[in-house]
């Protein structure tokens, strides 16, 4: 056999580290991305007196695959419609707590005199605070149940998302090395774009081709077929542009909307935790001691930055979105840290080669710092709260909770903000793929049919067809840019409200005929050399044609309809199952008290309880709304309603209500069985002698089974054969039993 390759030899020596580390950190209680960063770190050519991984290349491409599929799992954990329902709050404390921060990461590095790249990339490491430590902080302390702790994980979905877009906006910043308005402009542009046309049609096609062939996907072929479709995406990515990640995350915030998604998400982590852990073992190997004790004052610095910069602007961002002056300090004090994102973001800058080799440790090390201060620094929040609210005025307290209190939610719009709203998005979805149907097809469709027929006599027929065939296929989207939402009840509404709307409400219509005839303008202008009157004309009967068109109007309603049922795939299967929460849980949300779920584990002694039993309304002041149970739920559950393990209670009640539940359910156990080797059945043979206290005895009467946790299994009639007892057989002289049971049970049983 040959030699083994490095890469073999590197990846054992990676694995065994990390999992040595991890075991450490899961002891320690710490979090196992920093384990991984350590690992890296230990088999880094800085520590000279261990092994080194030898290969780093190698490595290296690893660590970019894990960034992907890091990002793949993200997506499958975001749902756009979750965004849209979130509101305007968490949307506003987002972008104020990024934009803060990233302003003080480009202060603090213009203080220090690093060039201007390393200050644009630092503020963005900043501005990144850490989704799985905090989730794993919040479980540690026992407080993810506490409302403030969900609305912390609203805006971190919310920045994990503008993460993927700053990432492609600092590498399109990169790439021009000189940034300016324009260049981010257009970059915002391709972004939004390229996001709205994947977005839309891969809602359309693939819920569609997983429903076709869902009878012949198992586990291992929808595996295989989710990671090819994330690469598929990922080159698609990088072909426009886009950074492989991006088009990872893109993919997976599609397949989020289908029905296979938690089945995907769960079939993917395996392979999302070997190489995510390949990912930060490269970011330890980048780690480097000198550098480290070189910077040592800019990382106490930025450390300070992260800590008071998310305790002063993340607690004013939050109060900004609408929550009271404690609940945002809380809310702020757990965003004081950095973590994955930063390195990620840190590793495009270093694979882009615009920032400088000591930044990505100094990020390293400040994130391993914020890290094991994230605890200490949410436990800081209310302290930090009692002082200062002695210290200010009263009437200031009461006016900042008063605004808090009354910033609005959810807010009823004006009918024409929502017509309006309503008519922009249609029209901008729809102008999109037309756009892109559009490029499609003078892409490769014209060079197709040049080709098919050549001759420069032919061109003009091979003009005409491929001009025809393009506004058949974008008909649909220029009818449902017109003629959508000219019925709505918000159109009705305004028009029946006052002639004084008829003149606003035709414009609308005429704007948006005018963008569809300007796209049948614009395949005539390329394709002919027309006078701009007659195209102009052209254009006008085309877009009248397809508005009068029966069959054009069949086919845009069944796309929309299409596209709406793979759109609600997820939501329909979750009312089916009984997974949806309650929709009165939005409501309680704006009050002191709020809903939770907590799973009922497999070795609770609550397990074949009644509710009635547990009394859980007077220990804990808390009501169980509905058990979930399997593919069932069961609302408003009587006392006589049994848990068993594995149920999924929803719960009411307060913060410290929910905390209290939560510490009775983890800590009411069975434990574990510490003398387990002693359990081990064993089977024995047992001669009843004639001084036995079983002769003469029934085997019920025996208590074998009741006195001795035995089973008699058999009863020895020749050499092979045995008869299974009845409860009514009496035991004879010189009967031969075969006896289960526990060693100790046996022996008691024939001693």
């Amino acid at each position: 056999m040959g030699e083994l390759p490095s890469l073999i030899k590197d990846l054992a020596l990676i694995l065994v580290v990390a999992g040595i580390v991890t075991l450490v950190f899961k002891r320690l209680k710490q979090p196992l991305v920093l384990g991984y960063v350590v690992a890296g770190f230990l088999v880094s050519p800085h520590m000279p007196y261990l092994a080194s991984v030898v290969d780093n290349q190698n490595i290296q491409t690893w660590a970019d695959i894990g960034v992907m599929f890091l990002l793949f799992s993200l997506g499958l954990d975001f749902s756009f419609k979750k965004i849209l329902k979130m509101g305007a709050s968490p949307i506003i404390s987002t972008i104020t707590i990024i934009f803060c921060m990233m302003m003080l990461g480009v202060l603090v590095g213009h203080m220090f005199g690093w060039s201007k790249m390393d200050c644009i990339f630092l503020g963005g490491m900043l501005a990144m605070s850490s989704t799985t430590i905090i989730y794993k902080a919040f479980d540690d302390l026992g407080i993810r149940q506490q409302q403030f702790a969900g609305i912390v994980m609203s805006v971190l979905i919310l920045e994990d998302i503008l993460a993927i877009v700053m990432m492609v906006m600092l590498s399109a910043i990169a790439s021009g090395n000189n940034p300016n308005g324009s260049q981010m402009l257009n970059s915002v542009i391709k972004i939004g774009f390229f996001l709205v046309l994947w977005f839309v049609v891969g809602i359309f096609a693939i819920p569609l081709f997983l429903r076709q062939v869902r009878k012949l996907i198992n586990n291992e072929v929808l595996l295989i077929v989710s990671l090819g479709l994330c690469c598929a995406m990922a080159v698609l990515s990088s072909e426009v542009g886009f950074s492989s990640a991006f088009g990872a995350f893109v993919m997976g915030s599609i397949l989020a909307e289908t029905i296979e998604a938690e089945k995907i998400t769960r079939l993917v982590e395996p392979v999302k935790n070997l190489f995510g852990a390949i990912f930060f073992v490269s970011v330890g190997m980048l780690v480097d001691p000198k550098i480290l004790i070189d910077y040592a004052f800019p990382i106490l610095i930025l450390v300070m930055t992260i800590l008071l910069g998310q305790g002063i602007f993340g607690t004013i961002a939050f109060m900004l979105g609408g929550e009271t002056l404690k609940s945002a300090m809380k809310c702020g004090f757990s965003m004081a840290q950095i973590g994955e994102f930063s390195f990620i973001i840190a590793s495009l800058g270093l694979s882009l080669g615009v920032i400088s080799n000591f930044l990505y440790p100094v990020v390293v090390a400040v994130s391993v710092i914020t890290t094991f201060l994230t605890p200490y620094m949410i436990k800081l929040a209310n302290p930090s709260y009692d002082f200062l609210e002695k210290r200010i005025p009263n009437k200031w307290v009461r006016s900042l909770n008063h605004l808090a209190m009354s910033h609005p939610n959810t807010t009823e719009k004006s009918k024409w903000k929502k017509l309006l709203l309503q008519m922009g998005r249609n029209t901008l979805i729809y102008s999109i793929l037309s756009a892109a149907t559009i490029a499609l097809m003078f892409t490769f469709a014209l060079p197709f049919f040049q080709r098919l027929l050549p001759g420069e006599h032919l061109q003009l027929y091979v003009r005409i067809i491929t001009g025809v065939l393009t506004v058949l296929l974008i008909a649909p989207f220029l009818r449902a840019m017109v003629m959508k939402k000219n019925h709505s009840d918000e159109f009705m509404a305004l028009w029946k409200e006052s002639n004084v709307n008829r003149i606003p409400l035709m414009f609308t219509i005429l704007v948006r005929l005018v963008i569809a005839v300007a796209f049948i303008f614009y395949i005539c202008n390329y394709l002919t050399h027309f006078s701009r009157a007659l195209m102009i004309t052209i254009g006008i009967v085309a877009v009248l044609f397809i508005i009068l068109s029966r069959w054009i109007k069949r086919r845009s309603i069944r796309l929309e309809r299409l596209f709406i049922l793979n759109l609600r795939s997820r939501d329909i299967e979750a009312q089916v199952h009984g997974h949806k929460r309650p929709l009165y849980e939005g409501k309680l949300l704006d009050r002191n008290i709020h809903i939770a779920d907590f799973e009922i584990p497999a070795d609770s002694l609550w397990m074949g309880k009644t509710l009635k039993e547990l009394n859980l309304g007077k220990k804990y002041g808390v009501h169980v709304s509905s058990i979930l149970r399997a593919n069932r739920r069961l609302n408003i559950p009587d006392g006589n309603s049994m848990v068993f393990p594995g149920d999924k209670l929803q719960v009411i009640g307060s913060d410290e209500q929910l905390t209290a539940f939560r510490h009775a359910i983890e800590s009411e156990l069975l434990g574990e069985d510490l003398e387990l080797e002693k359990r081990e059945m064993r089977l024995r043979s047992i001669i009843i002698s004639g001084s036995s206290p079983f002769v003469g005895k029934t085997l019920q009467e025996s208590g074998i089974r009741d006195k001795f946790n035995c089973m008699v299994v058999g009863i020895e009639e020749g050499e092979e054969n045995l008869s299974q007892p009845q409860p009514s057989y009496r035991f004879e002289k010189d009967d031969i039993i075969w006896v289960v049971g526990e060693e100790e049970a046996l022996l008691h049983l024939t001693s």
